[in-house]
């Protein structure tokens, strides 16, 4: 009965997240001239979508702390809650500054689903199955993001706040199969929290958080100025996420598997590296076709290691502390992201290789410092026997 409720909250929170990220990404391309149409100037547009991260670093360990302590079904559907009556104001006739608001909000309430959705999958699975569990979480994001701005072509600049009110419409929806969903939370225990355990293991993961999260700040800022450098065409651009996202969704499960019976240091490491080295790949390549199939080789490597990293994570903690242990995870990786993304824009600038080169020396850089941290930890993980 047990593992059979597991898998069921597997399953409801693999749809919840792909539904929540594809609602996030469906107006994305086209949300900054939503924006200008509503009066914002390029310098509050910027500050607008910014503020997505901004309320996520802010608040995901708080949404952590708040889980450990209340359960983390309340804090999933109040995430839900807001993310859905925040994607409706976009219908509401306000000026552009008002929607800043509304990103900070739905970037809190994004960033509670998946604190509360990891570490629900945490608390559910034992450590040797976390791999598999959480693959299929990070799985979901990936489609949500692939499929999101796909979706999104269909809805004009004018028509974006009816699409938004949809994703609300949706996520409330969500919200109601969460309160039948069991997501590991045992009964309330009013007792203090104990205090969280500061390890090197723990201390690595939050590392690599930051090498990967370094990484994918500098694509966010970077990338379709890069591929427009070299003449790429709008269609291969939307194109190259796509073939990023492809083979992530395709293989994560491979990479579950691989975090459950490998070596999960050795693992998370050659992701690691790999993330850098196409990093730094990238703007010697001016063949835009291959920079599509460099994209899926650099997405494998990193589908296969991600399961590794949030598996060492968790791996020991205690059942009141990982909540609070996926809040300092996903804090690091935002708020490493946010700050590659505002800096490589003005690095980008200054040359076009520099970002690129530079965030993947950085990144190759936390990322072998691993080696130190986790060299006490147990890399593999072998069932219990009953």
């Amino acid at each position: 009965m047990a593992q059979r409720s597991a898998n069921q909250t597997l399953r409801r929170l693999t749809i919840i997240v792909a539904i929540q990220w594809m609602g996030a990404t469906l107006g994305l391309p086209l949300l900054p001239l939503f924006l200008e149409r509503r009066g914002g100037t390029p310098s509050l547009v910027g500050l607008v979508m910014a503020a997505f991260f901004v309320a996520g670093v802010l608040t995901q360990f708080v949404f952590g702390h708040l889980a450990d302590k209340f359960g983390r079904r309340k804090l999933l559907i109040l995430g839900l809650v807001t993310y859905g009556l925040a994607s409706m104001t976009y219908l509401l006739p306000v000026a552009a500054p008002w929607l800043g608001l509304t990103r900070a909000l739905q970037g809190a309430s994004a960033g509670a689903i998946e604190v509360t959705s990891l570490s629900a999958v945490a608390s559910l699975f034992p450590e040797a199955e976390r791999g598999r569990a959480v693959s299929r979480i990070f799985a979901a994001q990936l489609f949500g993001i692939a499929v999101g701005p796909v979706v999104g072509v269909i809805a004009s600049v004018h028509d974006l706040g009816w699409a938004f009110f949809v994703t609300g419409v949706v996520s409330l929806i969500a919200a109601l199969v969460a309160t039948r969903t069991n997501l590991g939370d045992r009964e309330y225990d009013p007792s203090p929290l104990p205090r969280l355990q500061w390890s090197s293991q723990l201390v690595g993961a939050l590392v690599a958080a930051c090498a990967s999260g370094l990484a994918i700040g500098v694509y966010e800022a970077c990338w379709s100025l890069l591929m427009h450098a070299h003449h790429a065409s709008t269609l291969q651009i939307r194109l190259s996420w796509t073939f990023f996202s492809v083979p992530w969704v395709v293989l994560s499960r491979w990479g579950g598997w691989l975090a459950d019976h490998a070596n999960r240091r050795f693992i998370a490491l050659a992701g690691l590296l790999n993330g850098a080295f196409f990093l730094s790949l990238y703007p010697h390549i001016h063949n835009n076709n291959l920079m599509l199939v460099l994209g899926s080789c650099e997405s494998v490597g990193a589908s296969l290691s991600v399961p590794s990293i949030s598996s060492l994570m968790s791996q020991g903690s205690a059942h009141r502390e990982l909540s609070r242990r996926q809040g300092l995870y996903t804090t690091s990786n935002t708020a490493a992201l946010a700050l590659a993304a505002g800096v490589s824009g003005f690095l980008f600038t200054i040359n076009s290789t520099l970002p690129f080169t530079l965030i993947a020396v950085i990144s190759a850089t936390l990322a072998l410092s691993t080696l130190f941290w986790w060299r006490h930890v147990t890399g593999r993980i072998f069932p219990t026997v009953a």
